[in-house]
């Protein structure tokens, strides 16, 4: 199994990025999925996910209402837009596939990763 986590970058506070997660080696339909982020000195944090058909998602509080986790299951890609960025969000962002079809925030409930995209964000 393969996750290609894409889309970090350089963006100015109050700007937006779209990352990406290209999954292959199994049937991607049948998993949750989700995001998580470690900032430079800190531990890996949970921020969103989302269950095998898209029907439910839930997300960090620092990050509801401004970002947005979906997937689209003919494409094997998971999405996470991300608006209204604010320095805090400056991490590294990597993308999971669960072990399930419904995940949690627990990183112990996902079997595997992406490499990370990095995400910085200007003040």
């Amino acid at each position: 199994v393969q996750l290609q986590a894409s889309g970090g970058g350089l963006v100015q506070a109050g700007g937006s990025l779209r990352l990406s997660c290209a999954a292959s080696g199994r049937t991607f339909s049948s998993y949750a999925m989700g995001w998580f982020r470690q900032a430079p000195g800190k531990e890996r944090e949970f921020v969103a996910r989302i269950s095998w058909n898209g029907g439910t998602a839930n997300y960090t509080t620092s990050v509801k209402g401004r970002f947005t986790i979906s997937r689209d299951n003919a494409k094997n890609v998971a999405y996470l837009q991300m608006n209204s960025l604010k320095p805090e969000d400056t991490a590294v962002y990597y993308c999971a596939s669960g072990r399930f079809y419904i995940g949690t925030d627990n990183p112990s409930s996902y079997d595997y990763w992406g490499q990370g995209t990095l995400v910085t964000v200007s003040s």
